[in-house]
């Protein structure tokens, strides 16, 4: 489905205006994860956790639920001087903020570790960003919650993923993949055929393994910025959720990391209350 480009531009470009200055206020406090959920999926069934059930083949039959560790994925680490949250990566899962956010200025730092797990050990290190998260964890193949995803992955930092709601990109088919063009036409990415649910961001901005990365998300009036290392890579437009009747207006929810089999740490983990969209991240 295609919609006019007059029409998606104008609610991004009409919100620039001047903006309040509101402190940062950081989402990690450095010590532990109080203001978070986590949830973590069916484990592999080459690990051993206790309590879960399996059936006859040995494999697990329920997820490990909603703030269950077993397997200490989730953990607090002092790295390079100070604290991080460090993700083992043995799972699938994720962590959620209790607070929700409308218009806001997302800030994290992320390096990649060296440990890959079970499906993904021959796979590009990956993780995510996901933001208007507006259901539990669980609800994408048992894991992930309804939500826009800010894609965390070696060299696609900043792809999208509409996980269980939809959103609008400019952008352009170039074989099976569909890429952000800004110029491009408007095209509403949803987990459903012919298109599907992924767009690849512009650019390859991310810095060498080993190296922390800079990631800002912009949430404004329900269109969305992804930005890596100071690089707009994709400019997102009219997110919607579709968990009742008909796709609504979804402009706010709830911010979760990812564990997705791979080792990976998170730092300075920060967000900001905004009234217009930053002047540096406005379209020109």
């Amino acid at each position: 489905m295609r919609y006019p480009t007059c029409l998606l531009g104008c609610a991004l470009l009409c919100s620039i205006g001047l903006r309040a200055d509101e402190p940062w206020r950081p989402l990690f406090n450095g010590k532990d994860f109080d203001g978070w959920t986590t949830f973590l999926t069916r484990p592999d069934q080459s690990w051993d956790v206790p309590g879960l059930k399996r059936d006859a083949n040995g494999k697990y039959l329920e997820v490990i639920g909603k703030n269950r560790d077993p397997l200490h994925v989730f953990n607090v680490k002092e790295v390079d001087g100070g604290p991080a949250i460090y993700i083992t990566g043995q799972g699938f899962g994720v962590m959620t903020t209790n607070e929700s956010f409308g218009n806001c200025h997302v800030r994290v730092q992320i390096k990649w570790g060296e440990k890959k797990w079970g499906s993904k050990l021959n796979a590009p290190r990956d993780c995510g960003l996901l933001y208007f998260v507006h259901s539990e964890g669980g609800f994408d193949h048992e894991t992930w919650p309804r939500s826009i995803e800010f894609q965390i992955q070696e060299h696609d930092m900043g792809d999208l993923y509409a996980l269980g709601a939809q959103i609008i990109v400019n952008a352009r088919q170039e074989g099976r993949l569909w890429l952000f063009e800004p110029k491009g036409a408007p095209v509403l990415f949803v987990q459903k055929a012919p298109i599907g649910n992924r767009c690849v961001k512009l650019g390859d901005p991310e810095k060498p393994k080993g190296e922390w990365n800079t990631l800002d998300l912009i949430c404004f009036n329900g269109d969305s910025i992804h930005v890596v290392n100071g690089v707009v890579v994709m400019r997102l437009h009219g997110a919607q959720r579709l968990d009742g009747p008909a796709p609504a207006p979804l402009a706010s929810g709830q911010i979760s990391l990812q564990t997705e089999g791979a080792e990976v740490f998170y730092r300075d983990v920060a967000v900001q209350r905004i009234t217009a969209v930053p002047a540096e991240f406005a379209e020109k």
